[in-house]
């Protein structure tokens, strides 16, 4: 897929400074540019690179004034970040708009879908599904009886979604993430084995949630699993059954979140952090890396450590962790003359 330099300029309302039928079909970092590649400049760091940079274009910020000879082709733009990230955006909608049913794949007669969706091959879709408009589902995915799956929605190949889910408008569900599974349910009988807690529930996860790799969402024991609007999850998190999430929270990779606990709005929790269950995380908490959070917490807190507390007297109180055994040396010292004093 190739793109001019006068096409590039249209999109994102920007001068050409240069040739503008140069052609390029790959991004690049500016200082690893090749021939045919698309590169920006945002950074004043990395300036020194735009006279070296082999891309054949680069995208620029109007106030940018070369001092020597560029082989690069300019497009000048309000906002040099901003436009290339548009530019991103617009390359993912072209690259991923693929549409039609491959074989084989199978969709249930009681299915329903939308108007220019893409089903990839060996894909399973089940009874009484209904899928929206413009939904991409790649190869190698399972969808449940009864799913509901929104428009706009993107699906990658390798997804699992279990029965009853419902997922909304523009979502994005990157590989290998499983949604719907049983949660850990289980009570221990008088053998002292343990039996099995059915999980009647389901999982609803709301418009513009974007779900990373390898991320498992259960269904609830009764009742709903939430994931509200807004919702970013990194790979590898786990959340178990019951859980609600409130909307805009971002949370980073390997968080587990143990069932029934509610996490409030625009919270921002860093990766490895692991929530006990039944507890309450108020709206606009943060939440550093490996903390461990056994309380429910108020609004507009920050915590650290494990089990963690606020976050300005956690870093007051390493300051004393770190020199415990000078601590202890010394008290062990001043003992020592105490009792040579008596």
């Amino acid at each position: 897929m190739k793109f001019t330099a006068q096409q590039i300029a249209g999109i994102l309302e920007g001068d050409i400074v240069g040739n503008p039928d140069v052609e390029v079909s790959k991004l690049s970092k500016i200082e690893e540019g090749t021939k045919g590649s698309l590169t920006f400049l945002a950074n004043p760091k990395y300036q020194s690179y735009i006279y070296s940079t082999k891309a054949s274009i680069t995208i620029v910020n109007k106030t940018f004034v070369p001092e020597n000879h560029l082989e690069t082709t300019l497009i000048k733009v309000e906002d040099a970040y901003k436009s290339f990230s548009k530019l991103l955006e617009y390359y993912n909608m072209v690259k991923l708009n693929k549409q039609g049913i491959e074989n084989p794949s199978f969709i249930s007669d009681s299915a329903t879908y939308g108007s220019q969706i893409y089903v990839g091959a060996f894909t399973y879709i089940g009874e009484n599904v209904k899928i929206g408009n413009n939904v991409k589902i790649f190869p190698n995915c399972y969808i449940g009886d009864n799913v509901v799956i929104g428009n706009d929605t993107v699906v990658f190949a390798g997804v699992k979604i279990y029965s009853e889910t419902s997922i909304g408008n523009n979502c994005v569900i990157n590989s290998g993430v499983i949604i719907g599974a049983d949660g850990f349910g289980f009570v221990p009988n008088e053998k002292g084995e343990y039996n099995k807690v059915p999980q009647t529930g389901n999982v609803i996860i709301e418009d513009f949630v974007d779900i990373g790799a390898a991320t498992t969402i259960d269904r609830a024991t009764l009742g709903s699993t939430i994931i509200r609007r807004g919702v970013k999850l990194d790979n590898q998190i786990q959340i178990a059954h019951n859980v609600e999430i409130g909307k805009n929270t971002v949370i980073a990779a390997q968080t587990g979140i143990a069932g029934s606990t509610k996490i409030g709005e625009n919270c921002q929790i860093g990766g490895q952090v692991g929530f006990a269950g039944h507890i309450t995380i108020g709206n606009n908490v943060k939440i550093q890396a490996q903390s461990g959070i056994g309380r429910s917490i108020k609004d507009n807190e920050t915590l650290q450590g494990s089990p963690a507390f606020s976050y300005g007297d956690w870093n007051k109180s390493y300051v004393y962790f770190k020199n415990l055994p000078k601590i202890v040396k010394n008290i062990t010292d001043l003992e020592k003359k105490v009792d040579g004093n008596n």
